[in-house]
């Protein structure tokens, strides 16, 4: 009995691990060439073949929405990681530049995914809510450790994320948009109270008087 179990799960288990071959190949692939790349280059740098491929995608549209779902996920996993990190700031910016990276395999495939993320399609749905949950989790802990301004909500966040990656369409944008992060999350810092009361309350310097 427990031959025949083995036997029955070394295929199973053999499957998983092409699958996750094809959707991390896929990932770079996509990112790196577009929707135009074909899936034989796919199945090629997964190291498996055409067939193993289709047997899980069927179609290059299963394969994209596989991908994309893998990245929302991936984002929500490193939220949680994250958490624990010892400056919530820092995680914040760490879960931003890694969510980059998904932008950027989201466009190699934004034209066939066109319609399956549109608004009000459960794909939608599916990746606003988790990916809203998981920055949402990093904002509310950097707030609650008084290191970030309370005036932002995880939505507003993710709109400015999303508008600086989307602007920026020319060769290399990933790293304007890096750059332009640091810039975000510095200026969404709380300003220490200390400091602000110092600014309002400092009297005002006597003029000095030039001598004659």
């Amino acid at each position: 009995m427990d031959d025949q179990t083995d036997q029955t799960r070394k295929p199973r288990a053999d499957a998983v691990r092409n699958r996750e071959r094809v959707l991390e190949a896929a990932k770079l692939v996509f990112n790196a060439g577009g929707p135009e790349a074909s899936l034989e280059a796919v199945a090629k740098r997964a190291g498996v073949g055409i067939g193993t491929l289709y047997r899980h995608f069927p179609t290059r549209e299963d394969l994209f929405e596989a991908v994309y779902r893998r990245e929302v996920e991936q984002l929500s996993e490193l939220a949680e990681q994250l958490k624990s990190a010892k400056d919530p700031v820092d995680a914040l910016r760490r879960w931003l530049r890694s969510g980059v990276e998904f932008v950027a395999t989201k466009k190699g495939m934004v034209a066939t995914l066109a319609l399956a993320v549109q608004s009000g399609s459960e794909l939608h749905a599916f990746s606003f809510e988790r990916l809203t949950k998981a920055i949402g989790s990093l904002l509310d802990r950097a707030i609650t450790a008084g290191a970030m301004r309370a005036d932002i909500s995880p939505e507003d966040l993710l709109r400015a994320f999303f508008g600086m990656c989307y602007m920026h369409d020319q060769p290399g944008w990933q790293a304007s948009v890096l750059r332009m992060l640091d810039v975000f999350v510095d200026g969404l810092r709380a300003q220490p109270a200390a400091k602000t009361k110092a600014r309002r309350t400092a009297p005002a310097k006597a003029p000095v008087k030039r001598k004659r």
